[in-house]
């Protein structure tokens, strides 16, 4: 199982980004990661110079999003997307781009629901409420 650390994670962010820049070839998961980061041009600075902020801590206090945290949900979402787990999600999302008219605002907004999610999870020492992240997917829509 690929359980990366968070220098790794953010390495291996960094280099898909290098590679698809310099036109060299990518695997499946590279090309995916390249296309999130293709879309967050806010992000590049970082993926430029890894080397200075591969210990870096993005305190949520003051407003600063952490790009790699913020990059791998996407990748997270996509997967889950991908596959419809947990069920019902890509129906969910679905809606959410019909009702924002936006496919990346909706992918934010699931975004948002995962982090929540999560967060519930690691705050409660439980496993993610599949059922409650659908709700939250639910409420965004009005």
């Amino acid at each position: 199982m690929f359980d990366p650390t968070r220098e790794e994670a953010r390495r291996f962010f960094a280099e898909s980004w290098r590679k698809f820049q310099a036109g060299e070839p990518l695997s499946a998961l590279e090309t995916q990661v390249a296309g999130i980061v293709a879309g967050h041009a806010e992000y590049h600075q970082y993926l430029a110079h890894p080397e200075r902020h591969l210990e870096r801590e993005f305190a949520p206090e003051g407003g600063a999003v952490n790009p790699f945290l913020h990059l791998s949900l996407h990748l997270a979402v996509a997967e889950q997307l991908a596959i419809d787990q947990p069920p019902g999600i890509r129906a969910e999302f679905e809606r959410l781009r019909a009702s924002l008219g936006d496919e990346h605002e909706a992918q934010h907004a699931v975004l948002e629901c995962l982090a929540e999610t999560l967060w519930q999870a690691q705050r409660l020492g439980a496993a993610p409420d599949a059922a409650g992240y659908l709700e939250c997917l639910a409420r965004r829509r009005h």
